[in-house]
């Protein structure tokens, strides 16, 4: 007998809401998105909506909820949850800047992931070892973390050489690079604003196009982290410790010693993120830089269905939006609008196919008000984008909760030797 006994029946289990997508079918939701996307950009004249600038930016803006993300998926998968992605985002940002203004970009970045680990090693500590409240500890260490920061910023920033008690240095840049050739051969065929081509070259070349190295080493972690957690000994155990640690600790397991690793690991990915926020993202360590990028993480995370794959997505969709408030906002949030009108009637056709009428109906309604918002205004309010992230990551995460699974013993309180 071994520890894959213990993930095996788990694998085979159905989300609550019913079967999960196939990559198939994934792919041609996708496939319609976009086409759907250049048939509202071509109707609205929104060019922004996938230019490739606008893809640069919600790349940048996708990577530190995707890292904060990837915290979150590490430490839910060993059984804890982890609500103060917050608190290690913000200790990683000021960490970071601490250490780039002084000793340079990368020491920096080393920092802002030993100050994410710090504030998981106090997460930990609470949770593991003393079977605190998960989310009390969580919610505990945000405010610790928001406070600290302050009171150390006003030691070290406010004496130094352009910065104040809420802002740091300037930190210098890791610098930026584009793929040669392709990059602008893909900006190019961008400008032409050709149905579908010319949309599908925006979002390719915004993956392509004035990249920081961190950015490379943040989409490398993804596929790093599948494999690591679905195909090693290493995943397999510290899975078991968040599907059935009485179980993972009859065949051995040290359980205490995998979650204690999964939450250090998880608040360095978040430390990591908020180094990206203030080394990369702006060269200056803001307070309130973080914004609540960790809770959107988080959700990224729970829309991902606690996968990696979906986990990328949902923090792709989270910075696409974000970035709608720095470029073109209003007139581009109007455009979409009505993509959102349009795919409410697609839901509602497959809701109907499916017999389910009432929330069929529903939608229909709901699509007919997006419809006649959109033809009644030239664009939106500028709070309204402003807010736009934070309102999709409810809408998101309201539409998915029906099938979702997360790890069976996730933020359950466990002792050691609890199954004797």
């Amino acid at each position: 007998m071994s520890t894959e006994t213990i993930a095996k029946p788990q694998a085979k289990q159905p989300g609550r809401g019913g079967r999960r997508m196939s990559l198939p079918v994934l792919l041609l939701v996708i496939a319609g998105v976009l086409i759907l996307t250049s048939a509202v950009r071509l109707i609205t004249g929104a060019d922004g909506i996938t230019s490739t600038g606008q893809m640069s930016t919600a790349l940048r803006l996708a990577v530190p909820i995707g890292l904060a993300g990837l915290g979150g998926l590490w430490a839910e998968r060993a059984g804890v949850v982890n609500i103060g992605l917050e608190g290690m985002m913000i200790l990683g940002t000021w960490f970071g800047a601490w250490a780039g203004y002084q000793w340079g970009p990368w020491v920096g970045v080393v920092f802002g992931i030993l100050g994410g680990a710090l504030g998981a090693l106090l997460h930990a500590v609470a949770t593991v070892t003393f079977n605190v409240n998960h989310i009390v500890s969580g919610v505990a260490l945000n405010i610790l973390a928001l406070g600290a920061t302050r009171y150390l910023s006003k030691f070290t920033f406010e004496n130094a050489e352009g910065g104040s008690s809420k802002q740091s240095p300037p930190i210098d840049s890791l610098g930026t690079f584009s793929v040669p050739g392709l990059s602008d051969w893909l900006n190019t065929l961008n400008g032409k604003h050709w149905f579908l081509v010319s949309d599908i070259a925006g979002l390719v070349g915004g993956l392509l196009t004035d990249l920081s190295p961190l950015t490379v080493v943040a989409v490398a972690l993804v596929p790093i982290t599948w494999w690591v957690l679905w195909r090693t000994a290493f995943g397999l155990r510290l899975r078991s410790c968040g599907e059935n640690p009485v179980a993972a600790e009859s065949l051995g397991v040290n359980v205490y010693k995998y979650k204690y690793i999964a939450v250090l690991i998880s608040g360095g990915f978040a430390g990591l993120g908020g180094a990206f926020l203030s080394i990369v993202a702006s060269n200056v360590y803001l307070d309130g830089q973080t914004a609540g990028r960790g809770y959107i993480g988080l959700a990224a995370m729970i829309f991902g269905n606690w996968m990696p794959g979906g986990l990328a997505l949902g923090a792709g969709l989270f910075g696409y939006t974000d970035s709608l408030n720095l470029r073109g906002g209003t007139v581009n949030v109007h455009a979409l609008i009505l993509l959102i009108a349009i795919l409410l009637v697609v839901g509602a056709a497959y809701l109907a196919w499916r017999k389910k009428y009432v929330p069929a109906a529903i939608t229909i309604v709901i699509s007919v008000l997006m419809f006649l918002w959109y033809a009644t205004t030239n664009e939106v309010p500028r709070q309204l984008v402003t807010a736009t992230p934070y309102i999709v990551t409810l809408l998101v995460l309201s539409l998915s909760a029906q099938s979702l699974r997360m790890p069976k013993a996730d933020g359950l309180p466990y002792r050691k030797g609890q199954g004797k």
